[in-house]
């Protein structure tokens, strides 16, 4: 049961057709798997925790640096070298008393992703790095979850979610990783793709709207174009094996 001071919290979401109290205690009560604390994971996490999704983990093992902070708006210059899901923590309990954050300081491989995952009902994949989105990908596919995929690279940003079987893998999307570099990024390309990906979440956990299957979307910055690219599975990935 919502009480009312969250009935007044989130009484403009609840006026959208098909949404009202009924949806909102589900919100409540569902759980989310945020990987990565940094440029992506600030704007999925605060505008989840505004909506009111109730209990969410948020996993990251590094500290914020200066050179974070035009884009990591979990952060400020008073926590550089705090642990960023500690910092995470501190920042979106204060913007929503109402949910449940859990800080996970530990770093995201393929031994301990099931444990660190556990029940969630679905995962962010907020990380700059495919090796660790490789492994966020099979984790999913093992728990029957949904993972939303979102990257960034200066003023552009990519999008998709994923649902193994229905949909097309990460490795089937991108077979190999991408060489690792120090990418350039605008701090609003983040936001943009961030509030996304959180978009992306909000509608499979109140079941309202339309996942954005199958499609892969590239935002180009430079002249804020949205384009839409079909996707299809590979029969021979050797995470999903095409199914």
């Amino acid at each position: 049961m919502l009480t009312e001071d969250e009935k007044k919290r989130y009484t403009r979401q609840m006026m959208m057709e098909g949404w009202g109290e009924a949806t909102q205690e589900r919100l409540a009560v569902s759980k989310v798997f945020i990987a990565g604390a940094g440029g992506l994971g600030s704007p999925v996490s605060i505008y989840l925790t505004a909506a009111g999704i109730g209990n969410m983990v948020i996993c990251d093992f590094d500290a914020p640096e200066l050179s974070n902070l035009n884009r990591q708006i979990l952060h400020d210059h008073t926590r550089i070298g705090t642990n960023k899901a500690v910092s995470a923590k501190m920042t979106l309990e204060r913007l929503n008393p109402n949910v449940r954050v859990t800080a996970v300081t530990d770093k995201i491989v393929e031994d301990n992703v099931d444990a660190l995952v556990k029940d969630a009902d679905i995962i962010l994949d907020c990380m700059d790095n495919f090796p660790t989105r490789y492994i966020l990908n099979d984790c999913a596919i093992r728990k029957h979850i949904p993972l939303v995929y979102g990257s960034i690279w200066g003023i552009e940003g990519r999008l998709s979610f994923i649902q193994s079987p229905e949909t097309p893998c990460l490795k089937c999307i991108f077979e190999e990783a991408p060489p690792k570099e120090v990418f350039p990024v605008l701090g609003a390309t983040p936001g943009v793709i961030g509030s996304l990906q959180a978009l992306e979440a909000i509608k499979y956990l109140t079941g309202i709207g339309r996942p954005f299957k199958n499609k892969l979307l590239v935002w180009e910055g430079e002249t804020t174009q949205f384009k839409t690219f079909t996707l299809h599975k590979n029969p021979s990935c050797p995470s999903c094996g095409g199914r």
